[in-house]
C-alpha cells in the first residue's frame, strides 16, 4: 500500500528523528489499513459541513518544502534548545493544529489564561477552550545563552534542527502553581509532573513555531498518525454528516465497543445518515503501567478484524498528545483537540483522564466530574458531549451489556487492574468480555515483559 504521504500528495521526506521505542516496528494488516483509510467510490455527493476548528482556521506550523533548506541553514546559527521526548510530542501537536489557534509554545499571557480560566480570549473577543499549558521549559544556562536573541533553534536528540521558535518571550516557570492548578494537588508521584516538570528549568520560553520537518517516529505506526487536516479530508471522503470521537489509552474490550456502536445507533435515530467513529488512541507519553502504544494498536487491529467494530464506519488514528492524567482539567484538552479534527460529538465516561491517587487508596478525581465539566466548560459549547451508560459483564447473557440496577447480582465489573492481573497470569476473562484474538495480544504483551528477581512483572516502558 502507498504511504499516507504519497496518498495525500505530500512528499515523504526522511526525518532525523527516531521514536524512543526503537526496537519495535509494526506492520498492520491490510484490513486494519483499510479501516484507517477507506475512500468512497464515485462522485462525492452533497453533505453537511464539518465543525469549524477553533478560531475558524486550522493552524499548520510546518515549513513549506521550498523553504526547508533555508530554515535548516538559519537554525545552525541560532541559540539551541534540545527537546525532550515530551517536548517533541508537543511540537508535533502544535505543528499540525491540534491546539489551534495556538501558533507555538505559550507566551506568558496565554499560559496564565490557561492556568486560571482554562480558556483563551481571541482578538475578536471570542473564547476557545485551552485547559492544559503547552509550554517549553529552559534552565538558567539556556536562558543566558539565548540572551537577547529573538529566535532559537529547537533540536532533537540527534542534535539536528527540528524547528525554529521566533519572537520569543522568556518568563518565570511557576512550577508549584502550575501543578496545583492543573492537577488540583501537589502530591508526589504524579506521572507527568515527575517526568516533565519536577526537574524542568525555572523559565518558560514561548514564541511562534516553524517546524522544519513533519514529526515522524519510524516505529511502523506513522501511517496512523493522521493530522487534523488529514482526518477532515477522510471524513469528507466518507461523506460523514457526524463525527463522534472516542479517546482511549487502554485495550478495547466489548464494553467499549458496545458504547461506540450504541452511540452510532443513537445518532442514526437523531436523523444523521452516516455518523463516523473516530477511534483515537492516545499516542504520546503514558505512565509506566499502561499498555504501550504498539501493543494497543495490535490489539485494536484484532478488534477490527473480528468485526467487533465496523471498519466501514470507523477511522482509527493516533492522537500524538502526551497524557497528563489531570482528570477534568485534561479531558477538556482532549475534547477541544477533537473539535479541530472535525468531531462534533465526544464520548465521555467514568473518570476520564483520571488515575488512582499516588499515595492513597482512592481515585484522584471524582468519577463524575469529567463529564460534568465538559458540559459547562468555556469554549466547548459547539461540541456535543455524549455521556455513556455504565457497561458491565452480564452473566445471564454471557456478554457485555449496559448495567441494569434492578438486577445488580447479574453483573460482573472487571476493572483494569483485574484485567491486567488475568492477562499477566495467562488466564481468560469470561467469554464475551473481549474478542479472543484481542485478548491473546494482551496476554502476549505481559508475557513479553521480563520478570524481576521477586517474580513480579516489571513496569512497562512508557509508549
Amino acid at each position: 500500500m502507498a504511504s499516507m504521504a504519497s496518498i495525500l500528495g505530500r512528499p515523504a521526506s526522511p526525518s532525523p528523528l527516531r521514536h524512543y521505542n526503537k526496537s519495535f516496528s509494526y506492520q498492520p494488516s491490510a484490513s486494519f489499513r483499510l479501516c484507517r483509510r477507506r475512500f468512497v467510490a464515485g462522485a462525492l455527493c452533497a453533505r453537511a459541513a464539518l465543525i469549524e476548528p477553533d478560531g475558524g482556521r486550522l493552524v499548520d506550523l510546518r515549513v513549506e518544502p521550498s523553504k526547508k533548506d533555508e530554515k535548516r541553514i538559519e537554525a545552525v546559527a541560532l541559540p539551541k534548545v534540545k527537546l525532550s521526548r515530551i517536548d517533541l510530542e508537543w511540537v508535533h501537536v502544535l505543528s499540525e493544529g491540534w491546539a489551534s489557534p495556538l501558533s507555538g509554545f505559550m507566551r506568558e499571557s496565554e499560559f496564565l489564561q490557561t492556568l486560571h480560566f482554562n480558556s483563551l480570549r481571541l482578538d475578536d473577543g471570542s473564547v476557545v477552550n485551552m485547559s492544559v499549558p503547552i509550554v517549553l521549559a529552559i534552565d538558567d544556562s539556556q536562558k543566558q545563552r539565548i540572551g537577547d536573541s529573538k529566535k532559537i533553534a529547537l533540536i532533537g536528540s540527534d542534535n539536528n534542527p527540528v524547528a525554529i521558535l521566533s519572537n520569543v518571550e522568556i518568563y518565570k516557570h511557576p512550577k508549584e502553581e502550575r501543578i496545583a492548578r492543573t492537577w488540583g494537588t501537589t502530591v508526589p508521584g504524579l506521572p507527568y509532573v515527575e517526568e516533565a516538570i519536577k526537574n524542568a528549568g525555572n523559565w518558560l520560553i514561548g514564541g511562534d513555531l516553524e517546524v522544519i520537518e513533519p514529526i515522524k517516529y519510524h516505529d511502523g505506526l506513522d501511517q496512523f498518525r493522521l493530522s487534523p487536516a488529514e482526518l477532515r479530508e477522510e471524513f469528507t471522503r466518507r461523506n460523514a454528516d457526524a463525527v463522534f470521537a472516542f479517546q482511549l489509552r487502554n485495550p478495547v474490550h466489548n464494553g467499549h465497543a458496545l458504547l461506540m456502536t450504541d452511540t452510532r445507533r443513537r445518532l442514526l435515530e437523531m436523523g444523521y445518515k452516516n455518523p463516523i467513529l473516530l477511534l483515537h488512541p492516545l499516542g504520546g507519553f503514558t505512565k509506566a503501567d499502561d499498555v504501550p502504544l504498539n501493543w494497543r494498536m495490535k490489539q485494536h487491529e484484532k478488534v477490527l478484524e473480528d468485526g467487533v467494530l465496523d471498519p466501514e464506519t470507523t477511522v482509527i488514528s493516533i492522537f500524538p498528545s502526551p497524557m497528563s492524567y489531570a482528570g477534568p482539567t485534561e479531558v477538556q484538552w482532549h475534547a477541544k483537540a477533537r473539535i479541530n479534527a472535525g468531531a462534533n460529538f465526544y464520548i465521555v465516561g467514568r473518570d476520564p483522564a483520571g488515575m488512582g491517587h499516588p499515595t492513597e487508596k482512592r481515585d484522584l478525581y471524582d468519577a463524575d466530574h469529567g463529564k460534568l465539566v465538559l458540559s459547562i466548560a468555556p469554549g466547548l459549547e459547539r461540541l456535543s458531549i455524549l455521556p455513556f451508560k455504565v457497561a458491565a459483564y452480564d452473566k445471564t447473557q454471557g456478554k457485555m451489556a449496559f448495567f441494569d440496577p434492578s438486577r445488580p447480582q447479574d453483573f460482573l465489573f472487571i476493572s483494569g487492574t483485574k484485567m491486567r492481573t488475568l492477562a499477566r497470569n495467562k488466564q481468560n476473562p469470561p467469554d464475551g468480555f473481549m474478542c479472543p484474538s484481542g485478548w491473546k495480544v494482551l496476554v502476549e504483551y505481559y508475557d513479553s515483559l521480563t520478570p524481576s528477581d521477586h517474580g513480579q512483572v516489571k513496569e512497562a516502558v512508557p509508549a
